[in-house]
C-alpha cells in the first residue's frame, strides 16, 4: 500500500523554517548542537502525556495510552517528538519541508520496529526558496502545504512544536492546523514569548553566547505572547484548555514545567 498516497488539499499556508532544520543530520546526537532540544523533550512529553490523557480520558499509567489515536507532527525534523509519541501507542504521521530531515527521521525510526511504523512525509515537491542564499549558517525557505491530507479532520491531535515563530502568517497556519483536527481533537503548540526575557535568553544567550543555535535563527518580532496565541487560536476555532511554561536550570542542565510562561511555553 502506498504510504503517502492520501496527500490531498487543505487550505494552503506559507511559513518560514530557519536555522536548525538544516542540521538534521546531527539531530539525534544528544551531546551535539541539539542537546538543549533533547534535554527539553522529556519535559515537553510530560506535558503532552498528562494533558492528552485528560483530554482523551486515557490512563496516564498505561505504557501505551495513545493506542488507537492518530497524531500528526508538523515540522517533525528528525523525529525527536514523533518517535516517543509512537512508543506511547499513537499512529503517527510526521511532515517536514526538508527532505534531509525526513530521510534522517526514517533511518532512525527504522532502528526500532515500533517507530518504523511512523509515516514520514516530505513536501519537497511544493517547496520554493524565498532567497537562494545562506544566512549565517541558516537558510530561509517557504513551504506551501496545499497537499497535506485527503480528508479534513483526519487527526486526533496535531502538534506544531517550535514552528509557529517561523511562520509567515500565524493566523492562517493555525486555521490549517484546525482543519487537520477531528472534532473534539487537540492542537498542541509550543513557542517563545515575545518578552525582554526571551530576547535575552532565546536570542542573545542561545545564539550569541552559548551558540546553541545559528545566529539569525529567531526574530524577536516574530515571537507571540501567550495572549496573542490564544486569540489567534480562538479565531481558528481552537480553544486553549491548558498552558505551561518551560524553565531551564543552567546549574542542572534540566528543563521543568512551570507557571512561568515568560520565555518558552506550550499550549493545548
Amino acid at each position: 500500500m502506498e504510504r503517502r498516497s492520501n496527500l490531498r488539499s487543505i487550505k494552503s499556508w506559507n511559513f518560514f523554517f530557519l536555522g536548525c532544520h538544516c542540521h538534521a543530520i546531527i539531530r539525534w546526537d544528544a551531546e551535539g548542537p541539539f542537546k538543549p532540544l533533547h534535554l527539553m523533550n522529556p519535559t515537553r512529553l510530560a506535558f503532552i502525556r498528562s494533558t492528552l490523557c485528560r483530554h482523551f480520558r486515557k490512563d496516564p499509567n498505561c505504557a501505551r495510552p495513545f493506542e488507537g489515536l492518530k497524531f500528526v507532527d508538523v515540522g517533525c525534523g528528525g523525529g525527536i517528538l514523533s518517535e516517543p509519541l509512537a512508543r506511547m501507542g499513537a499512529t503517527v504521521t510526521g511532515i517536514d519541508a526538508i527532505e534531509k530531515n525526513i530521510k534522517i527521521a526514517r533511518l532512525h525510526a527504522d532502528l526500532d520496529p515500533i517507530t518504523s511504523s511512523i509515516d514520514y512525509r516530505c513536501t519537497t515537491a511544493v517547496i520554493k526558496f524565498v532567497r537562494g542564499r545562506f544566512l549565517l549558517s541558516s537558510y530561509i525557505l517557504t513551504m506551501r502545504a496545499e497537499n497535506l491530507v485527503e480528508e479534513r479532520g483526519e487527526f486526533d491531535a496535531v502538534f506544531a512544536l517550535e514552528v509557529i515563530e517561523h511562520v509567515a502568517d500565524p493566523a492562517d497556519f493555525c486555521k490549517s492546523l484546525a482543519e487537520l483536527t477531528v472534532s473534539e481533537g487537540a492542537t498542541i503548540i509550543s513557542t517563545i514569548n515575545r518578552s525582554m526575557r526571551s530576547y535575552a535568553a532565546a536570542i542573545v544567550a542561545a545564539e550569541y553566547i552559548l551558540h546553541w543555535l545559528p545566529r539569525g535563527t529567531h526574530q524577536w518580532s516574530s515571537f507571540l505572547t501567550p495572549e496573542e496565541l490564544v486569540l489567534i487560536l480562538q479565531r481558528a476555532s481552537i480553544s486553549v484548555q491548558e498552558m505551561a511554561g518551560f524553565v531551564y536550570n543552567p546549574l542542572t542542565g534540566r528543563w521543568s514545567l512551570s507557571d512561568d510562561v515568560g520565555v518558552n511555553y506550550i499550549a493545548l
